[in-house]
């Protein structure tokens, strides 16, 4: 009897210069259920030539090696053998960090922390990482050499109806929200990267990553635009051109003096910062004043406060599917007949482009 692919190993090829480290994820790697290593190698060379040999199911690799790092071998095995890849790191120092973040943008699905030995809670967390990301196979369909040319291109169709009544006849647009997930950080580089200094209005984000990323993940993000773009702070007001980030493991939402709130409320199936969190303030207290937009993600979160946006006039926006790295999030919310518009990240930047011209002028 032939087994099915859902009971077939996970088969994992592991790349780290550094043989302790190394041996460590091997050994869990070999106790873990459903996964199973089929190659090893130290360098990014290696992680090339074995990607295309191998034809592994997911590379969980450094991102700091030498001659090749991460970042190089990320954008060879894209070009040459795209594979899903999971990023393996052991500092949080701004330079890896920034690699990292460059890696993700060029194809690399998620990064975690190496676990301390004897540490199975975190390990069970990048165990399960990689069972979910080894699931990402549109991650194939990409091409990274034509993600860093991209240019923003308009809308395939004209205005949706409705969008100058949101911006003109009701209340205009006074905030963005955006929430994403896997695959985020390219899409929101390229957004935000095709917005002025001067774009008119606050935008709020909320990024599902591993803890731990939050600031670096904020710096390189402002590197990728014109835009100020911070971890948001509890109290903080939101203000035009400004770029908020949700911080590591805390809520964020607007309360009804418009400031910003950061809870330790309990998490949204395992999210904390949840999505749902910031789009159910936004449909509260700015209603039609507000955009909603979901970008590429797995699971649901964000589709219930999205629903309730656009049940008080909010205009909301989700990425089309063949863009995303993974489209659950944006699926669930057409599958709520929630979503005003379906449009590829160049458009939704079209879109705002437009959106901040029309507030500009009035």
């Amino acid at each position: 009897m032939v087994p099915s692919e859902a009971s077939k190993p996970i088969r994992v090829l592991v790349i780290d210069d550094s043989r302790t480290a190394r041996e460590l994820l091997v050994a869990m790697l070999e106790n873990a259920e459903g996964l199973e290593v089929v190659g090893v190698g130290e360098t990014g060379q290696d992680a090339v030539r074995l990607a295309r040999r191998v034809r592994p199911d997911l590379i969980a690799m450094d991102i700091i090696m030498p001659e090749m790092d991460g970042l190089e071998a990320t954008r060879a095995i894209m070009r040459e053998a795209p594979t899903p890849i999971v990023l393996l790191t052991s500092t949080l120092m701004y330079s890896d960090v920034k690699l990292t973040f460059e890696a993700m943008r060029l194809g690399a699905l998620a990064v975690v922390n190496k676990p301390a030995v004897g540490d199975e809670a975190a390990w069970e967390t990048v165990l399960q990482t990689m069972r979910l990301m080894a699931r990402v196979g549109v991650v194939r369909r990409w091409d990274p050499e034509a993600r860093k040319t991209a240019t923003v291109e308009p809308a395939a169709t004209p205005p949706a109806a409705g969008l100058s009544e949101v911006t003109g006849q009701r209340p205009g647009a006074q905030i963005i929200g955006i929430g994403s997930s896997t695959g985020g950080p390219a899409v929101l580089a390229t957004i935000l990267g095709a917005l002025p200094a001067d774009f008119p209005l606050p935008i709020l984000i909320v990024q599902h990553i591993t803890k731990g990323f939050g600031p670096g993940f904020a710096e390189w993000l402002s590197t990728q635009t014109a835009l100020n773009v911070r971890l948001a702070g509890h109290g903080d007001a939101p203000t035009p051109g400004s770029v908020l980030l949700a911080p590591d493991d805390c809520h964020m939402r607007v309360n009804v003096w418009g400031v910003i709130e950061l809870s330790k409320e309990p998490p949204y199936r395992g999210l904390r910062p949840s999505i749902n969190y910031l789009f159910h303030s936004l449909a509260a207290v700015y209603g039609p004043r507000a955009f909603g937009i979901q970008l590429t993600g797995m699971g649901d979160d964000g589709a219930e406060g999205l629903e309730a946006l656009r049940r008080q006039g909010g205009w909301v926006i989700v990425q089309e599917e063949k863009s995303c790295v993974v489209a659950s999030m944006p699926q669930e919310v057409i599958a709520r007949k929630a979503a005003n518009e379906i449009l590829t990240p160049a458009q939704i930047a079209a879109r705002l482009q437009a959106l901040g011209q029309m507030k500009s002028k009035r």
